[in-house]
């Protein structure tokens, strides 16, 4: 059987791991984004990072010894991906990192972290970017209504869409322009980094967003995507495990099965990962009834790939409480 060319943008070419996460991390959209009326911004664009036309070439041409050994080092997914967009911006053609993790501290209380401080190889001005890999789940039914981010939760019951945008809108993003960090970040960002930058550092300082994942859809009923969702955000299906029998029977007898383990959600697996159903999938189950699996499905009558999480058959047992209305 011919494998396809491309799996969700990611060339079946690439055998290593670490290359097929760094492409989809570039190629797949935010499953949020703020409003046009929101002082903050999206993700670095293909063009930003100077790989609008080139992303195979470039990768092509890394060496990845030195990822491969950090990448072991990174037991958490959200590590993992930090590590890639280290990566990324460190070795694009046009952009540079400058900083990550910054600690912001006021009279020995930390405040919080920033998460990367970045630049455009042709302009300095500095760009403070927050990162988060999301796999959320929409509940049919729960808290608010039908397009509620806080319906849509981790598989681990443990965090929201909600709750993470309003922690990014709320502290996050805006933490950067506070004035400990801007001492921070003058410091910081001293001449070498900067060039005659103003002393304004609050005025040029922009604000930005990564949050690439997948948005799951409950399979037996229909759900609208979340408020401020994105119209090209990934999407999956999921499904109890006593569903899966007849979820099984909507798609073709011929499917092929592979399962993804941390910390490598993101990129789609080669294509000899994808086994029949029937040899790979009972063990698969198994798990599954007593935490959340996430594998994915590809049909080779179509070429087509789906993503699907199945979960205990009394999953979730807990769904986070939406976060506290602030007065602005």
């Amino acid at each position: 059987m011919k494998p396809p060319d491309y799996l969700e943008g990611v060339a079946s070419t690439h055998q290593d791991a670490l290359l097929r996460d760094l492409a989809w991390l570039v190629v797949t959209p935010d499953i949020v984004a703020f409003p046009p009326s929101s002082p903050f911004s999206g993700r670095p664009s293909q063009a930003e990072l100077g790989l609008t036309g080139a992303l195979e070439t470039w990768l092509n041409g890394l060496a990845i010894p030195e990822l491969a050994r950090n990448s072991r080092q990174a037991s958490r997914m959200g590590h993992y991906h930090e590590q890639l967009w280290h990566w990324l911006l460190d070795r694009a053609p046009n952009t540079r990192l400058l900083a990550h993790n910054v600690r912001i501290t006021r009279k020995r209380i930390t405040l919080g972290e920033l998460d990367m401080l970045y630049r455009r190889r042709d302009y300095p001005a500095p760009v403070h970017l927050e990162v988060a890999i999301k796999f959320y789940l929409g509940l049919p039914e729960g808290p608010g209504d039908a397009t509620s981010q806080s319906r849509w939760i981790g598989p681990g019951g443990l965090d929201s869409l909600a709750l993470k945008y309003r922690h990014l809108q709320r502290h996050q993003l805006p933490l950067s322009s506070t004035i400990p960090a801007l001492e921070t970040l003058g410091h910081w960002l001293a001449p070498r980094d900067t060039g005659h930058m103003e002393a304004d550092l609050g005025g040029q300082l922009t604000q930005r967003m990564a949050m690439p994942g997948v948005l799951f859809y409950p399979w037996h009923a229909p759900m609208p995507s979340p408020e401020g969702a994105t119209a090209s955000h990934r999407r999956g299906r999921w499904c109890h495990v006593s569903d899966w029998p007849a979820l099984a029977a909507t798609l073709p007898a011929d499917l092929l099965v592979a399962w993804l383990e941390k910390p490598h959600w993101l990129a789609p697996p080669t294509f000899d990962a994808f086994k029949p159903a029937s040899q790979s999938l009972m063990p698969l189950l198994a798990m599954a009834r007593h935490q959340p699996q996430q594998v994915m499905i590809y049909l080779p009558s179509t070429q087509r790939c789906e993503r699907l999480f199945i979960v205990p058959d009394n999953w979730p047992r807990q769904v986070p409480l939406p976060p506290r209305l602030q007065a602005h």
